[in-house]
């Protein structure tokens, strides 16, 4: 016997297992302050208390996206320690603000599984969930990731693929009770753009830059707590097929994130994660330039003062965005294209 995880393989999963993941987190402004320093985001409601607190809100909560990576962290050493990759987002809500003191646990369901042709990997897809120190749930999403087999030779389970929605129901979107943008001030958001000026179609080409580090991608991936070893043991990844440590997709939606307020200043919240896909990998060396489209513009019943839009942020490597890359007519991915997600902000109507 022994007292090391080896993690689990694709075989040890069973359709409807409950996992409970361990290490609750709490958080700190330690961690807003190192998030901050790793992707320099700029959305005001997230950094300035007396900007969050005039809009009804206890404090400035954390960005959406670093409660998902604290919430995804936790499932790693469960689901996806032993991971090929992780493929693909649906189905996700952002339901409660998070604020600095709140303490963040995760339990994930296994909600699919499929094995590959090959017989030597497979994919599975959890409903993972994220509450608070109250029991409130404030994210819940789907993902799916293809994950080794220990043993070849172990038996396929029967396939069961679930059925996932194209994107959240602009009706589902949750509205903090507390959240009145009435009084939104676009002078010390930095940007004049809200929802009445976005257009659907419209393309918007975020123009900035941000060139990866091999110190910084492990130092973010650390921050969640996530131990794929595909993002720290080079050991392991000299005798992959790219011979090198792999960046963590979320490092890359952060990124492509904090790169999208020069355009998208007032997207305020993440209201839901529709769909994402890791189109290609990313290494430390590479930049980032991302661009956006509005695929839909939604009321909220009832708030006159809020909007939500859906969009689409494309994240390309490499080269800058300014020609917006994307599927050729072939309906393959462009090159330089890495991260396709697809979300719902809400943004004062202004």
């Amino acid at each position: 016997m022994t007292k090391t995880a080896r993690g689990n393989f694709f075989e040890d999963f069973t359709l409807g297992q409950e996992i409970v993941h361990a290490t609750p987190r709490t958080v700190t402004e330690g961690d807003v302050a190192l998030y901050t320093a790793l992707y320099g985001s700029r959305f005001a409601v997230n950094c300035s208390d007396p900007f969050a607190m005039d809009l009804g809100l206890a404090a400035a909560p954390l960005d959406d996206f670093l409660t998902f990576h604290f919430v995804f962290g936790k499932t790693v050493p469960d689901i996806s320690l032993n991971a090929v990759a992780n493929l693909g987002y649906a189905d996700g809500r952002f339901l409660r603000p998070v604020y600095p003191g709140d303490t963040l646990t995760a339990v994930s369901q296994v909600i699919g599984l499929r094995e590959l042709s090959n017989g030597k990997a497979g994919v599975v897809y959890v409903r993972s969930t994220g509450t608070n120190q109250a029991d409130e749930v404030v994210l819940d999403y789907v993902r799916w990731v293809m994950v080794n087999k220990g043993d070849v030779n172990a038996p396929a389970p029967a396939e069961t693929i679930p059925e996932l929605p194209a994107a959240v129901a602009a009706r589902d979107l949750v509205v903090p009770e507390e959240l009145d943008f009435s009084a939104y001030d676009t002078v010390l958001s930095g940007s004049a753009h809200l929802w009445n000026d976005y257009s659907v179609g419209e393309k918007i080409d975020h123009v900035d830059g941000i060139t990866m580090e091999e110190a910084e991608h492990m130092l973010a991936t650390r921050l969640y707590q996530n131990t794929a070893r595909v993002h720290f043991n080079q050991v392991m990844q000299a005798e992959s097929r790219f011979g090198k440590r792999l960046i963590y997709g979320g490092h890359i939606i952060s990124l492509a994130r904090a790169i999208s307020f020069n355009g998208l200043g007032n997207a305020s919240f993440i209201a839901a994660l529709n769909g994402g896909r890791h189109v290609a990998p990313s290494f430390a060396g590479d930049t980032i330039f991302a661009w956006s489209e509005v695929l839909d513009k939604a009321e909220i019943p009832g708030r006159p003062d809020i909007g939500a839009l859906r969009i689409r942020t494309v994240g390309v490597k490499n080269q800058p965005a300014t020609d917006f890359p994307d599927k050729g007519a072939d309906g393959k991915d462009h090159a330089a294209v890495v991260l396709d997600l697809d979300y719902w902000v809400l943004m004062p109507r202004g």
